[in-house]
């Protein structure tokens, strides 16, 4: 990870009167990036990443809702999901507040650059400790999970449902949110619910409707 400057100012120390240009001759050309990539930073560090981001949601009467979501990185839970009709920095440092309390706050936020995040915003998450990790200009796969995660409600709810006002988006959101966590398998995690699910062997097979019938539960009885 070192480059020829630090290499020759440690050389120096040691007593090596050489030139720069000497160390950068005999340096190995470096291949890969000179460190690590942004999808190698969120896989490091996936137990203390928290993402964010709102979902446009229109009613039937053509109203535009937004959902705020907060997605864990480590078992891709969701944290916490609120509805608004006006996003304004202040309400969002208070969802982040609601949503990680006492000394659950994560080390790094990862959010796009959605102008509703003012200076609000950032000043409660370093005042929490949290450290900001806005993604690049129109860079949407620098925050894949919080995409993936929108989609997924899009795809597997919000597609199939009328939204009447603020009050039935968050009682949509409740149940898809327990369903999310509790039943739905991911990928990502071998297959497993985010708050896992034990593996059961014996019993009837029972399938619980979720959502109106829209999903089910299926378990051993």
């Amino acid at each position: 990870m070192w480059g020829a400057p630090r290499i020759h100012g440690e050389l120096l120390k040691l007593g090596f009167k050489i030139a720069e240009s000497t160390v950068s001759k005999y340096m190995i050309r470096r291949r890969g990036p000179p460190s690590q990539t942004w999808r190698t930073f969120l896989r490091s560090h996936a137990e203390a990443i928290a993402a964010i981001d709102l979902c446009v949601v229109p009613t039937l009467t053509f109203e535009r809702l937004f959902a705020f979501l907060v997605l864990g990185h480590g078992r891709r839970q969701l944290l916490w999901f609120a509805v608004t009709r006006n996003p304004t920095p202040e309400w969002l440092a208070q969802q982040i507040v609601q949503a990680f309390p006492w000394n659950t706050a994560p080390t790094y936020l990862v959010r796009d650059n959605d102008r509703a995040y003012g200076s609000a915003f950032t000043r409660r998450l370093r005042a929490m400790g949290i450290r900001d990790r806005p993604t690049s200009p129109r860079s949407p796969w620098q925050n894949p999970c919080a995409e993936r995660l929108i989609g997924t409600l899009r795809r597997e709810c919000l597609d199939h449902v009328l939204i009447f006002s603020e009050r039935h988006l968050r009682r949509i959101l409740a149940l898809y949110s327990a369903y999310y966590n509790q039943t739905r398998t991911h990928l990502a995690l071998a297959k497993d619910a985010p708050l896992q699910r034990a593996v059961q062997e014996s019993g009837t097979i029972v399938g619980t409707p979720i959502l109106f019938g829209l999903h089910h539960r299926y378990a051993r009885i």
